[in-house]
């Protein structure tokens, strides 16, 4: 798996070789910051990767311009894996690693500018999820059906294979 675009194209990631971790491909990962992107929502802009996994997609932001990223996740080798992925690519100084449940680091009252959710595939507390985000805008990454409540608009919604993405606004900070 590599960096798709940016200032560390092509770099290679370590991805470890476990079940629990499923990186989010490169055609998806590069579908996602186009768009980000076209609605510039990358470049100087505060991210929380909150399901980090491997880092990929908060590396991805991190490499096309975004300003910092919070990488959390509830595994010790995810967070393993992106402290070594941080130090492969040089983007320690603009990165910040949390180990705990998703649910529990949101109880932070922390803003970001964008939220990205790639949880496990099983994953079901989305109403619960999504009603604690501080953030405008939310990508999610799932195979699941999820609706989101009335404080969220869908700006984009893909397939990739099993893989949905959708990326959607609060209601209050439109127009993009």
């Amino acid at each position: 798996m590599r960096i798709v675009a940016g200032t560390a194209r092509g770099r290679k990631l370590i991805v470890p070789s476990s079940n629990r971790i499923r990186p989010t491909k490169d055609r998806v990962r590069e579908a996602i910051f186009n768009s980000l992107h076209s609605y510039g929502l990358v470049e100087g802009l505060r991210y929380l990767d909150l399901f980090a996994g491997t880092g990929s997609l908060g590396l991805e932001a991190l490499s096309r311009g975004a300003d910092s990223v919070v990488f959390n996740d509830n595994s010790e080798l995810s967070v393993n894996t992106v402290t070594h992925n941080l130090q492969l690519l040089g983007f320690e100084d603009q990165a910040e690693i949390s180990l705990q449940d998703a649910m529990t680091y949101l109880r932070k009252p922390e803003d970001f500018d964008v939220v990205i959710l790639d949880p496990p595939y099983e994953f079901e507390l989305w109403d619960q999820l999504i009603s604690q985000i501080n953030s405008n805008v939310v990508v999610i990454e799932t195979s699941q059906n999820i609706s989101l409540n009335a404080h969220w608009v869908t700006i984009k919604e893909q397939s990739y294979g099993q893989t949905k993405v959708i990326i959607a606004a609060r209601e209050i900070s439109l127009p993009l």
